[in-house]
């Protein structure tokens, strides 16, 4: 496991990197496989935002903040990031980790793909791991996107999972014929 610290208008300096790798490290004790974990720093009028992301053990969890204070918003970021794990090792408990898999979402490539008429600016590429719908649901609100693409294990399709404005959620499955 490493901790890849970037920083956009800012210096990373090496108490900040110190301090960021000290803090993930009280993340990364809870899971068993952990990748490599980004942390981006930037300063955007005079608010110090940072956002970390941490691949492990099949989940992807994700968290940003922003406070007037980069210390600060480092703590802020690690607590929110805690409380997913909370969140998400409940959930697993409710269900006894009968779907619990050991697998790493992979991480996205950043490669311009020029397709004709229409210009594709990101190409993301990730591992399909089979789960139910729950566990869909669950990594959506753990990732905080709008929509999750998964391979369903009982109809054995890629399903798209997507919140609605109302605040549902609705399922697209696809019907081969």
């Amino acid at each position: 496991m490493t901790v890849n610290v970037r920083g956009k208008n800012i210096v990373v300096t090496p108490a900040l990197r110190d301090y960021i790798e000290k803090k993930v490290q009280t993340i990364t004790k809870q899971f068993k496989v952990v990748g490599d974990i980004s942390a981006v720093m930037r300063v955007e009028k005079e608010q110090h935002i940072v956002e970390i992301t941490v691949p492990a053990s099949g989940i992807v969890l994700r968290a940003q903040e922003s406070t007037k204070d980069m210390y600060s918003s480092i703590d802020s970021c690690v607590d929110k990031i805690q409380r997913q794990i909370h969140k998400y090792k409940t959930r697993l408990m409710r269900r006894k980790y009968n779907n619990f898999r050991e697998e790493f979402v992979a991480a996205s490539t950043k490669d311009e793909v020029d397709d004709g008429e229409f210009k594709v600016v990101r190409n993301k590429k990730y591992v399909l791991r089979p789960m139910n719908l729950q566990e869909a649901i669950m990594q959506m609100n753990l990732l905080n996107h709008d929509f999750f693409v998964y391979f369903d294990d009982i109809t054995e399709n890629v399903s798209v999972v997507y919140r609605r404005k109302d605040g549902d959620y609705g399922l697209i499955a696809p019907d081969l014929k």
